[in-house]
C-alpha cells in the first residue's frame, strides 16, 4: 500500500483531507436533526410525517377532525429524495 502526504496532495479544506491507516476517507454524511425529529423511516423506506394542525386552536374543529388529525400520513413522492439526503441511516 502506498502512503500518500496528504499535506502536498491536498489543499488545506479540501474534502478529503481525512487520513486512516494512510488512505483518504471521505466524510461522514451528517443528519439533518431538524428533519429526524420530524420524519421517520418505515422499514421498506418509506417515510412517515405528522399531520398538520395539530399544534392548537382544537376547540375550533370538530371530535371527527381531532380524530383523523391523530393518524400520521406518508410524505408525499416530490418530497421523498430530497428527505433521503437528510436522513442518511
Amino acid at each position: 500500500m502506498v502512503k500518500i502526504d496528504v499535506k502536498s496532495a491536498f489543499p488545506i479544506g479540501n474534502r478529503f483531507s481525512k487520513l486512516a491507516h494512510g488512505r483518504i476517507i471521505m466524510p461522514k454524511q451528517k443528519t439533518r436533526k431538524s428533519v429526524a425529529k420530524r420524519f421517520k423511516k418505515t422499514a421498506t423506506g418509506k417515510i412517515k410525517r405528522e399531520s398538520a394542525g395539530r399544534g392548537h386552536l382544537f376547540t375550533n374543529k370538530s371530535s371527527k377532525q381531532k380524530r383523523r388529525l391523530r393518524a400520521g400520513a406518508l410524505v408525499a413522492d416530490a418530497d421523498v429524495k430530497r428527505l433521503i439526503q437528510y436522513l442518511p441511516k
